[in-house]
């Protein structure tokens, strides 16, 4: 009986693990694929993130480094779309609606793209996710596109940074920095 019993067991644990062998199989290919993208990433993953008033924004995005390079109108074109970051396209999450410079934003997670000029910068929330780099990017998905003064630094900053100030009162700043640019990106909070 204890024999059998286990014999029993035995074969159910061995149709199992074949079952979810052969059904793994096709969700290996996508893994296969997703590892390989992950594989190519050149740069760390970097968070930022607010919460004030009940209301938290996260932005998720790649951080290259200068390496001595001129970034902006060489590295990153002047007037060309930028992933605004590295690796995966850069992506923001809102979880309640808030005012991003003088534009009402619904809550959401949304691609964040920029388009850097030499005086400004086009910020640009779309609303395709997933995207490697801005190779699918497609303009008519996007959400809002929102333009901001550039300040010229005096030293550079080696690693492209996105930071949010302490939140004051309902307000914070996004502040996007590399090389010799900084942006600042007012957010207020609508709140509780």
């Amino acid at each position: 009986m204890i024999a059998q019993s286990f014999r029993l067991f035995t074969f159910s644990l061995i149709l199992v693990i074949g079952s979810a062998a052969f059904l793994g199989c096709s969700d290996q290919d996508n893994a296969s694929q997703h590892s390989d993208e992950i594989g190519n990433r050149k740069s760390p993953i970097a968070i930022a993130s607010v919460k004030a008033n009940g209301t938290y924004v996260k932005v998720v995005y790649g951080q290259p480094y200068r390496q001595g390079r001129t970034i902006f109108g060489e590295l990153l074109p002047w007037g060309e779309i930028w992933r605004t970051g590295a690796n995966e396209a850069t992506e923001i999450t809102i979880t309640e609606s808030v005012l991003i410079g003088t534009e009402s934003v619904r809550a959401g997670t949304y691609s964040l793209f920029t388009i850097p000029e030499p005086d400004s910068m086009t910020l640009i929330l779309n609303y395709d996710l997933g995207m490697w780099g801005a190779e699918d990017y497609n303009p008519d998905r996007d959400y809002k596109r929102i333009s901001f003064p550039i300040q010229q630094l005096e030293n550079p900053v080696e690693a492209f940074s996105i930071e949010f100030s302490e939140p004051d009162y309902n307000s914070t700043n996004m502040t996007l920095t590399w090389g010799l640019v900084q942006v600042d990106v007012p957010i207020r909070f609508f709140g509780e």
